[in-house]
């Protein structure tokens, strides 16, 4: 789980090009939207984008959505149990 979440944290800096932000500075229970990495709809599409590429996990339901892209934790746990590559 130690090196999803890292994994994670490295995709979402590249998928997004957050040049000012290394994974060091980002915290397994940071949010990802609002206070925390500060992450807008834009960036949801993205990362949904990638869920789909990288992990062949499709997101339908938006409550879904913002409910595991809560924090790196939520997220790398909801991979871990959903992922089917």
């Amino acid at each position: 789980m130690e090196e999803l979440k890292q994994e994670l944290k490295a995709k979402i800096i590249d998928q997004l090009n957050l040049e000012d932000i290394s994974v060091e500075d980002i915290k397994d229970t940071d949010h990802l939207f609002g206070d925390g990495l500060g992450l807008d709809s834009i960036d949801a599409l993205e990362l949904i984008v990638m869920l789909d590429k990288d992990y062949g996990i499709k997101l339908t339901d938006p409550k879904e959505g913002k409910a595991i892209f809560e924090s790196i934790e939520v997220l790398g746990k909801h991979i871990s149990e959903h992922r089917t590559k």
